[in-house]
């Protein structure tokens, strides 16, 4: 790919130091910023950062001063409100600046856990069964709904808010872990099915042709036999905790039919929420073998040494090169197609 300039748009916390000495990047909080920004100049491109935090005004003035031939878009959130990230997406297409990653419809879309379900059982993917439970009412799960349930926000990523306590067995865990989100992540909570089985990835990319990375999984093979085997808040970001339980990721060592259903179905998911760029859909496999897609992540964790490269590289596309086709994607990506 040509050399190409790049103005990279990230959260105003998150930009990476200019003098990184004394600092250990692995655990700093802008490492994925750091690892795809610094990657892209030694590339040979010309990459300016901006800091954005509540002003679009920012952005309008760094791409009249810089004139980009594309916007690395990092931010995944626009006030600290998450279901802003489509609007800042969406202002730079009314500024007719490309853009790498999601469009703005898809994140729409994939943000909503009940209405991306809803979607993907129109198309026959299979999902959780689940119910919605907005601010201030109480649960009142339908018939065909059994414990052990598990209790998430309707619209948080990353594991926001999940914990052990995540994961209900009765009536009276339901309504608390309800109440605690409703409280402390101040969203609506949605309600889902537990499916008590493995936890796996695909990495999607792709417009209008996707390909898919190997199937990644989390293993929880030291976890306590009286703890659920989730990816709780604590699982995903703290080392300390993964080490301790040895929970690691790696490639699912699946059948290679299996693997195949697998990433069928992602793709299936990742068209039918009407994603484009990149993105990592998450699934559960339950005891017999079935899978059901839990929900897609559009704009994945970019970070070296993270679970979408590292399946990247192992389907054969090393870091550099993965970045360079997020920023071709983004370059072909059309904002005025209909379908």
């Amino acid at each position: 790919m040509k050399k190409t300039r790049i103005l990279a748009l990230v959260h105003d916390h998150l930009v990476p130091p200019a003098d990184t000495t004394g600092i250990n990047v692995l655990e700093a909080e802008w490492k994925m910023e750091y690892d795809v920004i610094e990657t892209l100049r030694e590339s040979g491109h010309e990459v300016q950062v901006t800091g954005v935090h509540d002003d679009l005004a920012a952005i309008r003035h760094a791409a009249s001063e810089f004139t980009p031939a594309i916007v690395l878009n990092l931010m995944e959130a626009f006030a600290d409100v998450t279901t802003f990230d489509q609007n800042v997406v969406s202002y730079l297409e009314l500024l007719r600046l490309p853009y790498t990653g999601c469009n703005p419809r898809g994140l729409i879309l994939a943000r909503d856990k009940a209405l991306s379900k809803k979607l993907l059982a129109y198309h026959r993917i299979p999902v959780p069964d689940f119910t919605v439970v907005r601010l201030g009412r109480r649960a009142v799960l339908p018939k065909r709904m059994r414990f052990p349930l598990i209790v998430k926000s309707l619209f948080f990523e990353a594991s926001a808010g999940i914990s052990q306590a995540s994961v209900v067995e009765n009536a009276e865990q339901l309504a608390r872990r309800v109440q605690f989100v409703h409280d402390n992540l101040g969203t609506a909570a949605i309600v889902e099915q537990f499916i008590d089985g493995r936890e796996l990835y695909v990495g999607v990319m792709g417009n209008e042709r996707l390909e898919t990375y190997p199937v990644w999984e989390m293993s929880f093979a030291h976890m306590p036999d009286n703890r659920w085997r989730i990816a709780t808040e604590r699982v995903k970001w703290s080392t300390k905790y993964q080490k301790r339980h040895g929970i690691t990721t790696d490639a699912a060592q699946l059948d290679p039919q299996a693997a195949d259903i697998i990433r069928r179905i992602a793709t299936r998911a990742y068209r039918a929420l009407d994603l484009s760029g990149y993105a990592r859909i998450d699934l559960r496999l339950d005891g017999a073998g079935k899978p059901y897609v839990l929900e897609a992540n559009p704009n994945p964790n970019l970070a070296y040494g993270e679970d979408f490269a590292e399946s990247a590289e192992l389907g054969g596309v090393a870091y550099d090169r993965l970045l360079e086709r997020i920023l071709a994607l983004g370059l072909r990506w059309e904002p005025k197609r209909t379908g």
